[in-house]
Order: C-alpha cells, then structure tokens, then sequence
C-alpha cells in the first residue's frame, strides 16, 4: 500500500495519468492548490479514505473543513486520522433529510451509494445499511463562509446540491463533482435541470474541469447535455 502511494505521488509529479482517475485526481490536487487559502472552508462529500481531505488541509490549514462519509468503518478511519483537524460526519445527503438504504460495495467501496449503479468490476459484494440522510444546508451553520465543494456520491450529485442551495447561493463556492451514464441516471437525473440549477438558480458556470485549464469557457446547456449524452466527460468544476 505504501510503495503503491508512493508511485501514485510520483505520476502525478511527472503529470503522468495511467486512468482517467489518476487524471482527475491530479486535476483536483492542481485546482485546489491554485486557488485554496490558508483560511479557505472546504467540504469534502464521499470522503472515502480522506485523500482529497488531506489535501484541504495542506493548503487550507486554518480553515474549517467537512468530511461525510456514510460506510462505518471508513467513518471509523476519518475519525480516527482527523481528529481535530475536521468534522467528520456519518451522513449521507441528499435534498431531503430521512433514513434510506445505502449500498456498501464491500470489494469495491468506491462504487458505493444510496443506488445501485452499474460497476465496473466482476461479482459486485453489496451489503445494505441503514443510513441517516441530512442536506447540507441543514449541517452547516448559516454564518459559515464555504470555499469548496468536492462531490464523489456515485451519482447522487444532483440530489446532494439541492440540499444545498443556501450555500451555494450565499457562498458561490467551487464544486468539484461528477455527472456520467453509469450512475446519475440510476438517480433519473435530467442533464437539463441539472444546468439550469446550477447556472441559473445558483449563479455558477460549468466547465469540464481538463478545459477549464486550457481555455475557462463555460458549457453552454447543449453542451453540458451532449457530453452527458454521448458519454464523452464526467468530472466536471463549477465557479462562479
């Protein structure tokens, strides 16, 4: 585990990505350090085994960080790792708060979330639990400032954004998130709704986040729609 990071480490200092996941992590450590303060808020949503919440905390290290993470024993680990240094919370969000099945992939926990999805691996062990399900409007305090936003739910990005919607109307932080086949259509989520909430209600522009780096133009709705469509793109960054 501990060369297998090393190695990660030293592709990403060479830019060099061997999967797309390699790539977007790399994109999202070079986003965060471009334009993370030291007092910068962050919130860190399927946090998993805390990656990008220990780089919120490299670069934003006087700044109140939020880390969900519904699976027990990875809650257990956050918890463990970043005691005082985060809030670490049990949750899964959504729109709405209640109690609602959540599927543990146990031999692949990334894939995990309140649906099913497609996975991509062989023989998928999925174990239900039982989670308590929050918005994020309701956990954070009105007077708290937010300056990023990562989402990796598995699908459940749209859902987890209209349970925010104070924050990101008040605050108009980055979000960093995924929007692809394979996963948010489990979640009947429109392409259409989905830009016009966040353009127009929230005030944020869309860009996938590899283009924002070449030349910052923001998806028109057709576009955003059409890569969504012909599954071209799905980590995307909206800014204000």
């Amino acid at each position: 585990m501990l060369l297998k990071g090393m190695v990660k480490k030293a592709l990403a200092w060479l830019n060099i990505d061997l999967t797309k996941n390699m790539e977007y992590d790399r994109l999202t450590n070079r986003l965060m350090r471009r334009f993370l303060k030291p007092d910068s808020n962050c919130i860190d949503i399927g946090s998993h085994r805390g990656e990008v919440l220990s780089q919120m905390l490299k670069y934003a290290p006087e700044g109140q960080h939020y880390a969900f993470e519904p699976i027990p024993e990875l809650f257990r680990f956050l918890q463990k790792k970043y005691s005082g240094k985060a809030n670490i919370l049990p949750y899964a969000l959504a729109e709405k708060e209640g109690i609602s099945t959540f599927h543990y992939v146990k031999n692949a926990p990334a894939f995990s979330g309140l649906k099913k999805r497609k996975y991509h691996i062989n023989n998928p062990e999925i174990q239900k639990l039982e989670v308590n399900v929050k918005t994020l409007d309701q956990l954070l305090p009105e007077d708290l400032k937010i300056d990023l936003i990562k989402i990796d739910v598995e699908g459940a990005e749209f859902p987890v954004l209209k349970g925010a919607k104070r924050i990101l109307r008040k605050s108009r932080p980055l979000v960093i998130f995924e929007f692809g086949l394979g996963a948010s259509d489990y979640y009947n989520t429109d392409p259409d709704e989905f830009y016009k909430y966040l353009t127009e209600e929230c005030r944020l522009n869309i860009f996938p986040i590899k283009d924002w780096f070449k030349n910052g133009t923001p998806l028109k709705q057709k576009e955003f729609k059409d890569l969504y469509q012909e599954n071209k793109e799905y980590y995307y960054l909206a800014k204000p």
